[in-house]
């Protein structure tokens, strides 16, 4: 072999070297941006249904409803551990932001159970029923969108974390149909349902956190 011929070798070895890390870099960096487009975008969606369901459980002081909404507000602010994990472009990271993410459904948990045990010992006549089916029926569309964000998002960039928390609002969007249903049940007369049914979707939330922390062990 010539002397040309091995420098060329060499500089062709470390070109292609370059050049395959280069294309690392450059997966990595579109990986954190179609992650980080995916949780903002969730965010917005999740962040807009709290404020509009937090109006009306105003009015209203539906149980049922403000499990529901302190539910979509801890699932909104999930967003945050999650797109800083892809901020950082960190697998490890990601892996403690599930964990995260579980933490906060299972609080989210023990508020709706607490606010509920409180109305059923103090029951409380509830108004504007008509508003808390349509935040229910909000909650669910809002929830549904979310879902399809994070679980399109999660398993094509095989995130665990992102799999997890779209799970999470999949459920989240049932447990949504369950202030409809309350409202429909205080309507005709069942006023004790509201609490229950906040219970209800109390159990809901802790299988939420057991699915989720399974998704997140094994991711």
């Amino acid at each position: 072999m010539t002397t040309g011929d091995h420098v060329y070798r060499r500089h062709a070895h470390g070109h292609a070297h370059s050049h395959s890390h280069g294309h690392a870099l450059d997966e990595s960096v579109l990986r954190s941006r179609a992650g980080l487009r995916a949780v903002l975008a969730s965010l917005g969606v999740l962040g807009a249904t709290a404020l509009v369901q937090a109006a009306i459980f105003g009015l209203s002081g539906s149980v049922a409803l403000l499990a529901d909404l302190i539910h979509n507000a801890g699932d909104a602010l999930t967003a945050i551990p999650i797109g800083a994990a892809f901020l950082l472009r960190s697998r490890r990271a990601e892996r403690w932001a599930g964990y995260a993410v579980v933490s906060v459904i299972f609080f989210s948990a023990c508020v709706a159970a607490y606010e509920s045990v409180v109305r059923l010992v103090n029951p409380r006549e509830l108004d504007h029923l008509w508003a808390v089916a349509a935040a229910g029926a909000i909650g669910f569309a809002g929830n549904e969108v979310a879902a399809v964000i994070r679980l399109r998002a999660g398993r094509k960039l095989q995130s665990a974390a992102l799999v997890a928390d779209g799970q999470h609002a999949r459920v989240d969007a049932i447990v949504s149909l369950g202030v409809v249903a309350s409202a429909l049940a205080v309507g005709l007369g069942v006023e004790i349902a509201d609490p229950l049914i906040g219970l209800a979707i109390t159990l809901l939330i802790l299988r939420i956190t057991w699915l989720s922390w399974r998704t997140v062990r094994a991711g």
